[in-house]
């Protein structure tokens, strides 16, 4: 596998990479048709970045005639190429997109700041972007002693690691008196890159993965990378379409879960009542569920509403910075409901 050293990429995260981008955008141009405006295809194709005075927008398909030592280039181009996607993504989607993240690459900046902001912190720590360019990216975390590799997709919001996420393996990391895990049955819903499921699983869980059927290829890979050979149980992951074949896929007479997990389940998708029979169908009157969730909308209220008229909801933690509570809760009785 083809990598490339490159440890100070993130310094600033963005002006670095971008100029080593061009620059090698340049040498590719002069080794390639001199004419500004070829009429044949057979030139090298150069930087796509969106507003480089460089990009073409041709694809990654270098021609055949190129030496080595172009091809060489060319493939280092790409993988910076890509890596600079990612950064962006992870901008946009992912936890650096908060502006605690600044505080924690200049740790003089924001001093006295409220207690939320130390935790937050704390749990933003957790995570780190690897100093090698490889030909699959990747995302780490330290969890439970370990060093967890995430895999993540740019394609789909399940297949991407949302600050909920930490905020739950933090929570169950530092809460094991309370929520000890260790040989107990757990099931995550909505499982995504399957980062909880991971922790869980280290922590000595019975674990069981569950979400969409095009994200499992990916949770499975993240799920057996991190924790084959480390964890006492190895964890299980299936296919659960929130309110489909629940009765066929988890028959309510196996299910014997001690905790359900969840991070980030409640957004801006059509399902909402199926997630809720969905917990209702997995949920015993002894589960409990470990819910951690970012309001972003309306829809987020209504449905916290709709869910406390089937569950006993508790408020366990709040993290203002970032707009995220974490849940406990179990399912009311016959008599109270």
């Amino acid at each position: 596998m083809l990598t490339w050293n490159i440890p100070i990429l993130l310094q600033p995260p963005y002006l670095w990479a971008f100029q080593l981008h061009c620059l090698y955008a340049q040498r590719l141009r002069s080794h390639s048709c001199q004419d500004p405006n070829p009429s044949c295809e057979d030139s090298l194709p150069v930087c796509t970045v969106v507003n480089c005075r460089h990009a073409s927008g041709l694809a990654f398909q270098a021609p055949s005639e190129v030496s080595p030592a172009k091809q060489k280039l060319w493939i280092l181009f790409k993988l910076l190429e890509t890596q600079l996607a990612r950064l962006e993504m992870i901008k946009k989607t992912s936890i650096y997109s908060h502006p605690l993240v600044h505080r924690l690459i200049d740790p003089g900046a924001e001093k006295g700041k409220r207690d939320d902001d130390k935790v937050v912190a704390e749990i933003m720590a957790r995570c780190f972007v690897p100093s090698l360019i490889t030909t699959t990216s990747w995302e780490g975390f330290h969890f439970v002693g370990h060093e967890i590799r995430i895999t993540e997709a740019m394609d789909c919001y399940g297949a991407v690691v949302w600050p909920s996420a930490l905020v739950l393996c933090y929570f169950l990391e530092t809460n094991v008196k309370h929520y000890n895990m260790a040989d107990k049955n757990v099931i995550e819903i909505g499982a995504g890159t399957g980062l909880v499921s991971i922790v869980a699983s280290l922590l000595g869980a019975h674990v069981t993965a569950t979400d969409l059927p095009e994200l499992l290829g990916n949770l499975q890979y993240n799920i057996s990378r991190n924790t084959k050979t480390k964890c006492k149980h190895l964890p299980q992951v299936k296919e659960l379409s929130w309110g489909i074949a629940l009765d066929e896929n988890f028959p309510r007479s196996s299910n014997n879960f001690d905790y359900i997990l969840a991070a980030d389940v409640v957004y801006a998708h059509p399902f909402l009542e199926e997630l809720l029979i969905t917990f209702d169908h997995l949920c015993k009157e002894t589960t409990i569920i470990l819910w951690v969730m970012k309001f972003r909308l309306e829809k987020e209220n209504k449905f916290v509403d709709r869910f406390k008229e089937l569950f006993d909801l508790e408020e366990i933690s709040s993290f203002p910075s970032l707009n995220i509570k974490l849940y406990k809760a179990m399912k009311k009785s016959r008599r109270s409901a």
